[in-house]
């Protein structure tokens, strides 16, 4: 493996710094918490992909159209090598928040997988957390967004079949592109990150 990230154009606009919110904009923040001038994430999909670039991270970005669901894009993604995943992002009753990623065609029943993955009975999380915390919107959730959790509040679940599998692909923060990582750069970005899953095998659970 050499240290030179291979990577095809992606169709993002060059970072450029947002301006300070005026007296107007800052009485709406106020008003809404939700606000993405309050939360404006530390990545966007170009400043991931730089950032693998920096730490020699082999990846190929592929643009496409805009997939929302895992059944959509099936013709592109059968022309993309690798397993292809789908990413739950999840609230415990705990107020825990927790990421799933897993191969597309796994089935994940909630009602038996929390006991897998130590938390307490899950549903979805809203988007007002996910944005807060991987930086995404619904239909983008990707494992590449935890890049953004630098407060750690998500905990990763990864399908055993995604970290056994040669190549994988999540979006790169968006879901008008698909990232392919080799299994060795998957798990240098999680090194990276210092983020070490919990690995459950959701074909096994009883």
């Amino acid at each position: 493996m050499t240290n030179k990230a291979a990577t095809l154009r992606v169709g993002f606009l060059p970072y450029r710094p947002r301006r300070p919110p005026d007296k107007t904009e800052m009485t709406a923040i106020a008003a809404d918490p939700a606000s993405d001038i309050l939360h404006e994430p530390a990545y966007d999909p170009a400043r991931l992909l730089a950032w693998m670039a920096e730490h020699g991270i082999e990846q190929t970005t592929h643009d496409h159209p805009a997939v929302f669901r895992v059944e959509e894009g099936l013709d592109l993604k059968a022309d993309l090598p690798g397993l292809h995943t789908k990413n739950l992002f999840l609230k415990d009753k705990k107020g825990r928040l927790w990421l799933i990623s897993a191969a597309q065609d796994t089935v994940i029943d909630l009602k038996r997988a929390h006991r897998a993955m130590g938390s307490d009975r899950l549903s979805f999380g809203n988007e007002t957390l996910l944005w807060e915390t991987l930086g995404v919107r619904p239909g983008s959730v990707t494992a590449l967004g935890l890049i953004n959790d630098a407060d750690r509040r998500v905990t990763f679940v990864l399908d055993r079949r995604l970290w056994e599998e040669a190549v994988v692909n999540f979006h790169p923060l968006a879901n008008t592109a698909t990232t392919a990582l080799s299994q060795d750069s998957f798990r240098r970005v999680l090194a990276l990150l210092d983020r070490e899953p919990i690995v459950v095998d959701f074909d096994a659970l009883d």
